[in-house]
């Protein structure tokens, strides 16, 4: 057989088999295949973080530390400008702003990979004002944009865009000392205003309750200008939106009184009694009152969360060291229910200066700036109240003289964060137990902490920060020495207060 034969034998043998594997692949035989199974569980949950901004020296910039809420581990770290006085971070827990010594506004990202070169600055605008700006008094920063409540001419700034910036100048009546709205958008937001009768304006802080009454004035979002003027109590502190939207309330440290605003109506949530649709009889409320603990003739509300889940506003009275726990619910048709103003008093430490409700509505937990006398450790303490219950359950010592306390959950249990203005710790303590966790350590003294996941229960108190002054508690504790160069004042005096924020006498 010649060579041309054997390829043609090839050939035709390779046709033969190439036909018989099309006819098997074309019968019933069996053809494995390969269908991977992804294995099943609950969903990832969303990152948390807590954000820490602290002050090594008055010369140094400011220091933004990450901080995970799975580990409790330093994620990161970046400075942030000279001498920061005021700090929050934004209702989408995204941003953080903080105002410096040198009249800048620092914008950084809340991120694990945060960067010095990540973090943007910008100048509030003194075009078209009396005088120049003084540092903000507060800042307020919702889901969108930035307001700063400029005291250089009694203005409340916006700022937007990308890199956020300077737009406008909305002018209030003097002396704007906050502003505050929903953590989400919202038709319209309320600027406080204490209406200084002095031009130092140290009122508020030297005496309460002899300062003048303030103001509240709502801003609209689409307009930008004002679309009310309404009356509130004396030396008007702090504002806090129920999380609909339909209230807002403003805490009048100067006398006792937490004054309610129906944001629907653009009115205090006054009105002559009616029936509603189901027979109900509806009274508004235009005015709450709050109680110190026994022993104490005067309560000072400063600071406020409401919670969601139970329709309840939670009061800290920092002069009567004790907290209110106010039934703020709505009926169907958004009226005040039969409850409305339902108020519980408890006893807590000394000189609560902030409060936290858990998600749940189920605890409390204050922040108790000056209960270092009382238990002997020279520190201050947190309370944790039960909100069913009305009664505390423990007290438990933390580093330094607390002035914030906030909260969050991102898991089976909470955490919260518990930061003193004389501490370079951070406490956190497990809601699961109720006991200190850990305390981090961070670079100078905290100026406040944030939580980048938005506790549920607060309508938005983690978007508004809180200067101390203008009747707000100041970081200094009533204790001898508590802090360098200090004598023992009491932390609401125009000395300490104006050694923290000098534009409060300006």
């Amino acid at each position: 057989m010649n060579s041309g034969q054997a390829r043609m034998r090839l050939v035709q043998a390779g046709s033969v088999l190439a036909a018989a594997v099309l006819f098997a692949g074309c019968g019933s035989a069996y053809r494995p295949v390969v269908t991977p199974i992804n294995p099943s569980g609950p969903a990832q949950q969303p990152q948390s973080f807590a954000v820490v901004v602290s002050v090594p020296s008055s010369s140094t910039p400011g220091i933004a530390t990450i901080i995970d809420y799975a580990g409790d581990t330093v994620l990161a770290q970046a400075p942030i400008g000279p001498g920061p006085s005021v700090f929050t971070i934004d209702g989408t827990g995204f941003d953080g702003y903080t105002v410096n010594s040198d009249g800048t506004i620092s914008n950084f990202p809340v991120s694990s990979s945060l960067q010095e070169k990540q973090v943007t600055y910008t100048s509030l605008s003194s075009s078209g004002q009396a005088a120049p700006p003084h540092p903000p008094a507060n800042i307020f920063s919702p889901s969108f944009g930035m307001w700063t409540a400029d005291q250089g001419g009694s203005y409340i700034d916006y700022f937007s865009g990308s890199p956020e910036g300077f737009k406008l100048a909305v002018p209030v009546t003097a002396t704007p000392v906050t502003i505050a709205g929903p953590a989400s958008s919202a038709q319209r937001d309320y600027a406080i205003v204490q209406k200084k009768a002095s031009p130092t304006g140290v009122e508020c802080n030297q005496s309460p309750t002899t300062g003048p009454a303030g103001e509240a004035d709502a801003i609209e979002i689409a307009t930008f200008t004002i679309s009310a003027e309404i009356p509130v109590g004396k030396c008007p502190v702090f504002g806090i939106s129920s999380s609909d939207a339909k209230r807002f309330f403003v805490l009048n440290r100067g006398d006792d009184t937490i004054t309610v605003i129906n944001s629907q109506n653009n009115t205090l949530d006054a009105c002559t009694p009616f029936v509603n649709q189901t027979g109900q009889t509806v009274t508004c409320h235009p005015s709450l009152s709050v109680s110190p603990a026994p022993g104490f003739t005067h309560a000072g509300p400063v600071y406020g969360e409401y919670n969601a889940a139970t329709n309840q506003l939670i009061v800290a009275n920092y002069d009567g060291s004790s907290v209110s726990v106010i039934d703020v619910s709505l009926d169907q048709f958004g009226n005040d229910s039969p409850t409305f103003g339902t108020t519980f008093t408890i006893p807590v430490g000394a000189k609560p200066a902030s409060v936290t409700a858990l998600a749940d509505g189920s605890r409390a937990y204050t922040a108790n700036q000056s209960d270092g006398t009382a238990n002997g450790t020279g520190n201050g303490t947190v309370t944790i109240v039960n909100l069913s219950s009305h009664t505390v359950e423990k007290t438990l010592p933390v580093i330094g003289h607390p002035r914030t306390v906030v909260s969050t959950e991102n898991s089976e249990y909470g955490k919260v964060y518990v930061a003193s203005p004389d501490s370079p710790y951070l406490t956190i303590i497990r809601t699961d137990q109720d006991i200190v966790d850990t305390t981090i350590l961070v670079e100078g003294n905290i100026l406040d902490v944030r939580v980048s996941t938005q506790n549920a229960s607060s309508g938005n108190s983690n978007a508004v920060s809180r200067t101390p002054g203008f009747g707000q508690v100041c970081n200094l504790p009533d204790v001898t020495g508590a802090y360098p160069g200090t004598t023992a004042q009491p932390s609401s005096s125009p000395a300490n207060c104006a050694a923290q924020n000098p534009s409060m006498l300006q």
